[in-house]
């Protein structure tokens, strides 16, 4: 899909005024559906309960613990990933993470709020073009990232996919582990970045592996949002830090913007 997404829109670009019409049309498509989501973001709440229910009456209230128990397991998972992994990355490329992630704190609200990393892509390149690096960079990283570099859904789904596997009682040898995950970080390359996508994929995947059965992700269905206000975010700070990374390594970074505007020292409003 991405390639032929590529391939319409080099066509339409070079079609000139004969696609402005078609142009038009995919730009009144693109608002409704995001009129679509919208609506669907505003219902969520009401789905995440009814699916808790449903958790509740058909495996009793002792699931709340071990659901609980896999929630604050994986917020910890992803905490460390951002401060064990994303940290030493940014201090070796010489920036801060912990300004970084004050500098995108309004993106990650919006993110954290409607658990998809979609909404402020706009945002984060604008952003980015602000911190100094080249628009030819951020143009290229960010939308590449949103498709082939989701930290958050990786952990999301090796994390979901070892909790369903323990509460059915499916051995998995070392080998079977490995090779589950494999597919599931592969299955993951290509996903969409809006909600409820890893849930789509972890139960496609388990369905095509059989090795754990794909009915037992009915389990987390009901705190799979909660899930999402967790991973959504870390893929966001992850693609914020590869975009400042390949920006360095291209030498495409003006570094005394970047120190500037992380800092605050700029009046411009970011």
């Amino acid at each position: 899909m991405l390639y032929v997404s590529v391939l319409c829109g080099v066509a339409l670009s070079w079609m000139g005024k004969a696609g402005e019409p078609l142009t038009a049309f995919i730009g009144v498509a693109t608002q409704m559906f995001f009129r679509i989501v919208a609506l669907v973001m505003w219902a969520a709440p009401i789905g995440a309960f009814g699916a808790i229910a449903f958790t509740v009456g058909k495996f009793g209230t002792g699931s709340l613990v071990s659901l609980g128990k896999l929630l604050a397991g994986f917020y910890i998972t992803c905490l460390i990933f951002i401060f064990g992994v994303l940290w030493p990355i940014a201090h070796g490329c010489g920036f801060s993470l912990p300004r970084f992630i004050r500098y995108i704190r309004e993106e990650l609200l919006i993110v954290i709020a409607t658990t998809s990393s979609e909404t402020v892509l706009p945002r984060m390149i604008a952003k980015l073009e602000r911190l100094g690096c080249e628009e030819s960079v951020v143009g290229l990283v960010i939308p590449a990232g949103y498709s082939f570099n989701l930290d958050g859904t990786c952990l999301y789904l090796a994390t979901a996919a070892v909790f369903l596997a323990q509460a059915t009682n499916t051995p998995l040898g070392l080998e079977q582990q490995l090779g589950l995950l494999a597919v599931l970080l592969l299955a993951s390359k290509g996903a969409a970045g809006v909600a409820g996508a890893a849930f789509v994929v972890l139960a496609a995947t388990l369905a095509a592996v059989g090795t754990v059965p794909v009915e037992s992700v009915a389990l987390i269905l009901g705190i799979h949002r909660l899930m999402s206000q967790a991973l959504a975010p870390t893929n966001l700070i992850g693609n914020g830090v590869a975009t400042l990374v390949i920006a360095k390594w291209e030498r495409a970074l003006d570094e005394r913007q970047l120190q500037r505007r992380l800092a605050g020292k700029d009046a411009e409003q970011a």
